[in-house]
């Protein structure tokens, strides 16, 4: 727990910094947040203590937190309008309770993809966030945790706290060009959010940096670790997955990045197929979300499909063409997919792009055929961490003019050398990137 690199929420003028914040949302935050927290009681103190005091790590950090974790005294709508008449919450989420003990300042909830069920991000109730990156352009910011990639990328929060079924974490991160992290499922507990599917739901965060990203999941997770940068790492590219159908810049920046990685010394990348990937793209992984997300709302709550986003409503329905039996089976395809990664592979850590595509234009996605297409290609990569019951981090890559994502893929329970694995390439990065503008 020693020798922790500086955060940005150290020594900082808290009521300062709650102002910039306020003045960032109301001109460049349109659709981010679906409701701003009372943040008028943290901001009396003025400059903070450092933040490794009583282990309040996050002491001072700015945190948005996504629309699906309950927040003491505020409702939780995941997006939609009919959950406006829910009870406000009368406790914290457990991952909300950690951050808010370790110090955070919790800012508001941030807006998603309805019930977090696609990859892009839209909302037709809120509006739809729109990533920073490309300043002439209106272009989304991936989803499901919109919102919340793109308060870390305006730097109106130092930390997202979200959810990731199929990417929701690391596609937004990707296209608003900052880091997201889906740990192992069980290091993070889920009680107090709203799931949209029990098998494969994680909590994580998005922060601007790795080591921002751990000290959030170790406060989550109740395990305050400050891995090493490794000093040596292996990566398999699998040629049988994940690397077709790439736009033309995704391909460029990922082979550049490859190759770099093969001129650093200690790093190794192998090219080849995994048999194990030609029986996962065989799965319907679409089972996972649409049976689970379906029984939970029937049960729980008077849902009327006609109220919610049609393109929403569309895959929830799909649960009514399976049953049970079906369902059970598909989930025990899922743990032979898990075990032949562990054996077959020994836990291999995979490299790939995060997303297939670059972040497309909002008009692109008018026609449905065309938002199912896109939907389905942003969602390819990263729903393989989820499946595979995997933990996974997306770092921000930016090649030329444009960004993409490098994922690393990691099995579960390997969240600290996945985190140390990720530190080395950001370094890698980093470096790349001086080397760059100093020719």
């Amino acid at each position: 727990m020693e020798n922790f690199s500086k955060f940005p929420w150290e020594e900082r003028d808290l009521a300062q910094q709650l102002t910039n914040a306020k003045k960032l949302i109301d001109c460049q935050a349109s659709h981010v947040f679906t409701e701003l927290f009372d943040v008028t009681g943290y901001a009396d103190d003025g400059k903070s203590s450092n933040h490794l005091i009583n282990e309040q790590y996050l002491n001072n950090a700015i945190v948005s937190v996504k629309d699906l974790f309950d927040v003491k005294g505020y409702k939780t709508k995941a997006g939609s309008t009919f959950l406006n008449d829910v009870d406000i919450a009368s406790e914290d989420a457990d991952a909300v309770k950690s951050l808010r003990e370790a110090g955070a300042v919790l800012l508001g909830h941030t807006n998603m993809t309805e019930l977090a069920y696609s990859g892009l991000g839209l909302n037709p109730h809120y509006g739809t966030p729109i990533t920073p990156l490309y300043k002439n352009e209106v272009r989304i910011a991936g989803g499901s945790t919109s919102g919340g990639a793109v308060s870390v990328a305006l730097q109106i929060a130092d930390i997202a706290l979200g959810s990731d079924t199929g990417g929701s974490l690391r596609i937004p991160s990707a296209f608003c060009g900052v880091t997201g992290f889906k740990p192992s499922q069980n290091s993070v507990s889920r009680k107090g959010s709203l799931p949209l599917s029990s098998s494969l739901d994680s909590v994580g965060p998005i922060a601007k940096t790795v080591s921002e990203c751990e000290i959030a999941w170790g406060v989550m997770s109740n395990n305050i670790v400050n891995n090493p940068v490794a000093k040596e790492a292996h990566f398999v590219v699998p040629n049988n997955f994940g690397m077709d159908l790439l736009d033309e810049k995704v391909k460029e920046a990922f082979t550049e990045l490859v190759n770099i990685l093969k001129q650093t010394p200690g790093v190794t990348v192998e090219e080849k197929a995994l048999p194990f990937l030609d029986s996962y793209k065989l799965l319907p992984v679409w089972q996972f979300s649409a049976f689970e997300a379906m029984s939970y709302y029937t049960e729980n709550y008077d849902i009327n499909l006609d109220e919610l986003d049609p393109r929403v409503a569309s895959r929830l329905k799909r649960a009514n063409t399976i049953d049970e039996k079906q369902f059970l089976a598909t989930c025990e395809q899922r743990k032979l997919l898990i075990d032949r990664y562990k054996k077959e592979e020994k836990g291999a850590v995979l490299l790939l792009p995060t997303v297939a595509v670059l972040p497309p234009k909002l008009d692109q996605l008018t026609a449905d055929e065309d938002y199912d297409r896109i939907n389905l290609l942003c969602l390819r990569n990263t729903t393989l961490a989820n499946v595979l019951d995997g933990c996974s981090v997306s770092l921000p890559y930016q090649y030329q003019e444009d960004h993409i994502g490098i994922m690393l893929t990691a099995s579960n329970g390997d969240d600290n050398n996945l985190i140390s694995l990720s530190k080395l390439i950001e370094t890698i990065i980093l470096k790349s990137c001086l080397d760059k503008q100093q020719k």
